[in-house]
C-alpha cells in the first residue's frame, strides 16, 4: 500500500496528513516539487527476476522517460532476503546507509517494481513519509534533503534512472533528524 504521512520538522509525533489516497499523494508531493505517478504493473513477480529481466519488462516506460526527461543511465537496485547471517549483515549496511540526510546533485528517480521502501523529503520545515509500493514511480528534484528507509527485512526491487553515472552519490548532511522519525517498519505497524 503507498502512504504518504507528513509530520513537521520539530515533531515527528504530530501527523499533519496520511494518507493511501494516490490522488491525494500526489497533489501534497507536486506543492513541494516531487512528481509521483503510477504505472501499470505488468505481472505478478516472485521477487527473484534478475535486473535484465525487469527491465525488459518495463521496456517501452523506461525508454519514453528517458527519452522525455534526458535520463541517460538506467540499472536496478535490489535486496532480497537470503539464507544465512550474511545476508542479514548485508542489509543491516545497505539500510543504514541511506537513513542518514543526503541529497543528489540530479533528480532522484526511481520506479518500484516490486516490494516496499521509504523515501523521507524534509522540504521547507516538513518531513514527507512516502512509503512506495510496486507501481509507484517517484521522481525527488536534485538537492532536496531526503534519506531513504528499506525496513528491517529489505525486499524490493527499483529502477533507478540518472542522467550521469555518477548521480547516485550522495552529499551527505550531518543532521541526525532521520533517527527521530518513526522507520518505515513503524510507519506500516500504525495500520496494523
Amino acid at each position: 500500500m503507498t502512504l504518504l504521512q507528513i509530520m513537521p520538522d520539530h515533531a515527528p509525533d504530530e501527523v499533519l496528513l496520511r494518507t493511501d489516497d494516490e490522488h491525494r499523494i500526489a497533489e501534497a508531493l507536486r506543492d513541494c516539487g516531487v512528481a509521483f505517478r503510477r504505472w501499470d504493473l505488468r505481472t505478478t513477480l516472485t521477487g527473484t527476476e534478475s535486473s535484465e529481466d525487469l527491465l525488459a519488462l518495463y521496456r517501452s516506460e523506461v525508454d519514453d522517460l528517458c527519452t522525455r526527461e534526458g535520463l541517460r543511465v538506467v540499472d536496478v537496485a535490489q535486496l532480497r532476503p537470503e539464507p544465512g547471517p550474511e545476508w542479514e549483515e548485508k542489509a543491516r549496511q545497505a539500510r543504514s546507509t541511506f537513513l542518514a540526510e543526503h541529497r543528489h546533485a540530479e533528480d532522484e528517480v526511481r520506479f518500484f517494481v516490486h516490494g516496499t521502501g521509504c523515501f523521507y523529503l524534509h522540504v521547507e520545515g516538513t518531513v514527507y513519509a512516502v512509503v512506495c509500493t510496486a507501481g509507484d514511480l517517484l521522481s525527488v528534484p536534485a538537492g532536496t534533503p531526503h534519506w531513504f528507509d528499506m525496513g528491517s527485512r529489505p525486499q524490493f526491487a527499483a529502477i533507478r534512472f540518472f542522467r550521469e553515472e555518477d548521480g547516485w552519490v550522495g552529499d551527505f548532511t550531518g543532521d541526525t533528524i532521520a533517527a527521530q522519525f518513526p522507520d518505515l517498519d513503524a510507519l506500516l505497524a500504525a495500520d496494523a
